[in-house]
């Protein structure tokens, strides 16, 4: 059974604008893919489908099971969702409060409610922020902290919409760490990027959106592919442009190193 199902999803805004183009793609359980495309490729709204925040025309399945009008509340509970902007999640006067708001609202027992606040600010790091405000704290710990909001809640399935845009690279090589431990623990993720540096660091499989999904492959099959990415005004990681380049010029033929580790290797190979 597939943790997603998306079949030929259609949807324009009020003002009649285009968003999805019949986009279609199925993630299995225990993924964790990117969701790449350039600014107004339909990268929201295609999640905000997912757990019907938004419906358009088309199919989504959770868990093999279609959502409807009638079924809202439930995919909300399979489906998490972290917004770009963390302060449209952080409400309450403390990041305990916050943390504890969904589960506490399942009707979970106290004894649940503070085991699930207690795994959610260790997961991300912010066991020691638990008592403080979310808006006195860095954007980075917001981000974490919107993160934690919905990790409480237990869904199996989570969303994360732009999580590392306007942080620092210490903080994005935080939050690709705890989309992996999060992929670890058996979580289906789906993160919307156009960040193509950081994907391979976070993600297997890299589905490129552009009102439809117009390619779907491994993390190697998809950002090497300068041609296809240019198309879509996006970039190739540095790594694999460099090493593709050298490729062109008959000076390499490995493999396309991501991580630095990796890439230092094959060029001190090179220089021998």
């Amino acid at each position: 059974m597939k943790a997603i199902e998306a079949i030929s999803l259609v949807f324009s805004y009020p003002d009649g604008t285009p968003a999805l183009e019949g986009a279609s793609f199925s993630v299995e359980r225990g993924e964790s893919v990117a969701l790449l495309g350039p600014n107004g490729s339909g990268k929201s709204t295609l999640l905000l489908h997912l757990n019907g925040l938004l419906r358009g025309q088309g199919t989504v399945r959770i868990m093999g099971r279609e959502i409807t009008e009638e079924n809202l509340n439930w995919a909300r509970s399979q489906v998490g969702m972290v917004f770009q902007d963390p302060d449209d999640q952080l409400f309450m006067p403390t990041l305990e409060e916050d943390v504890s708001f969904g589960p506490r609202n399942l009707g979970l027992s106290e004894v649940a409610v503070q085991e699930a606040v207690s795994w959610a600010l260790r997961s991300t790091g912010l066991v020691d922020l638990a008592a403080k405000s979310p808006h006195h704290m860095s954007f980075g710990q917001r981000k974490r902290a919107a993160i934690a909001t919905v990790l409480s809640m237990g869904t199996p399935v989570l969303v994360l919409d732009e999580p590392t845009s306007n942080l620092d690279p210490r903080s994005k090589r935080e939050i690709a760490t705890l989309i992996r431990r999060l992929q670890e623990k058996g979580t289906t993720i789906i993160t919307a990027t156009h960040d193509a540096n950081l994907v391979p660091s976070m993600a297997d499989r890299v589905l490129l959106l552009n009102r439809k999904v117009v390619a779907d492959g491994d993390v190697h099959q998809i950002l090497c592919r300068r041609d296809l990415l240019k198309r879509l005004g996006l970039e190739m990681p540095l790594l694999a442009d460099l090493f593709e380049r050298l490729r062109e010029e008959k000076i390499y033929s490995g493999a396309t190193p991501f991580a630095v580790e990796m890439a230092a290797k094959e060029i001190a190979g090179l220089l021998k």
